[in-house]
């Protein structure tokens, strides 16, 4: 370990030291905090964190190393990453290296030896706000800090070019829309035998029908929904035309290209342990949740939709039912890795619903 100061200069003006560890340098980002006691290898490697600092409030991290088979994505989107205390000698028969390894080798800045509980207490009290990680944290510029916008989120993570991803037991055609996907979501889909061609996130509608899908997926992604004005256009025109099945990100913009509205939370609900309620049958089940934003529940009453699932904490918008236009959405991830596995069964209702459609 090393032992090198670093400081985490809050945009309300406090100033919180810990030590350097993984890539050195100065970041600025929006400061986060997630609540999972483990799946922080899948959290480092979601694009929902792209632009962000990402704090973990479980206070030791890195237990089991880092496990290449388990990331969600080829890349990083994360700004930084901040742990009460890391582990730098774990134990996993399919560690392949150390939590700083991965660190390093991404370039992202690290942090530990900080008080994770005090942050996130300032964070649930004031909200969301910008950081800026130093060496030097007497030549912060407050005001530019404050400014700080995560811009052009869809755009660099979204793939650059199609792909496919065959399923084993073939029995469906399924275009995926890449906001930021996540590579769980994809194998959930194979699962089910659902052969995925995956798209960019500027596809044009007419080039998607074009492909004459059994069913279209929203993935999940990160940014502000009303920033991707292009990407709302380009739905209004699918909707109705096939099954529509959307998560997170893709929540929120099939919402808005039927007339909804969303706005920023507080403080967002991020970890594996959200419990979401659904309202026809009042059970409630524990998702995994990676999102600042969230569907105004009032506009979708007024656009006709139906909302499915509220949660349990905050009754916020976590599902809505487009009855009439074969389209459904999840505010939370049905196919979390490494869990819960409570509400896999949605992917189901997609299937069902392309079944019913041949």
């Amino acid at each position: 370990m090393t032992d090198n100061k670093v400081y985490i200069c809050l945009s309300n003006g406090d100033v919180f030291e810990g030590k350097s560890f993984g890539a050195k340098g100065n970041i600025s980002g929006e400061l986060v905090f997630t609540t999972g006691m483990g799946g922080y290898i899948e959290t480092l490697t979601d694009p929902s964190y792209y632009g962000q600092i990402v704090m973990q409030t479980f206070p030791l991290i890195g237990n089991y190393g880092f496990i290449d088979e388990d990331m969600e994505c080829e890349k990083s989107a994360v700004s930084a990453y901040i742990v009460r205390e890391y582990c730098d000698a774990p134990s996993n028969f399919r560690c392949g290296k150390t939590l700083e390894d991965y660190l390093k080798e991404n370039n992202i800045v690290g942090i530990y030896d900080v008080d994770t509980r005090e942050i996130t207490k300032i964070i649930r009290e004031h909200g969301v706000m910008n950081a800026f990680i130093t060496d030097n944290p007497n030549k912060v510029d407050y005001e530019k800090l404050k400014t700080y916008q995560i811009t052009d989120a869809v755009k660099s993570v979204s793939c650059s070019k199609p792909y496919m991803r065959a399923s084993d037991e073939h029995k469906y055609n399924v275009v995926l829309i890449d906001y930021g996907t996540k590579k769980n979501i994809i194998r959930e889909l194979n699962k089910r035998g659902c052969n995925v061609a995956v798209v960019p996130y500027n596809t044009k509608a007419e080039d998607i029908l074009s492909l004459n899908p059994d069913g279209i997926m929203l993935s999940n992604g990160p940014g502000d929904p009303e920033e991707n004005t292009d990407a709302i256009e380009e739905l209004k025109k699918l909707v109705g035309k096939k099954p529509i099945f959307a998560i997170c990100l893709g929540h929120q913009l099939l919402a808005l290209s039927q007339g909804a509205k969303t706005s920023k939370l507080k403080y967002g609900h991020r970890g594996v342990n959200q419990p979401v309620k659904n309202i026809e049958t009042g059970r409630t089940f524990i998702s995994s949740q990676n999102h600042g934003y969230a569907v105004d529940n009032d506009s979708v009453e007024k656009i006709g939709a139906k909302i499915s699932y509220i949660n349990a904490n905050d009754s916020t918008c976590e599902g809505v039912d487009y009855t009439d236009k074969k389209a459904f959405s999840v505010q939370f991830h049905p196919e979390a890795c490494s869990g819960p596995h409570d509400t896999r069964f949605i992917f189901d209702k997609f299937i069902k619903m392309m079944e019913d459609e041949k």
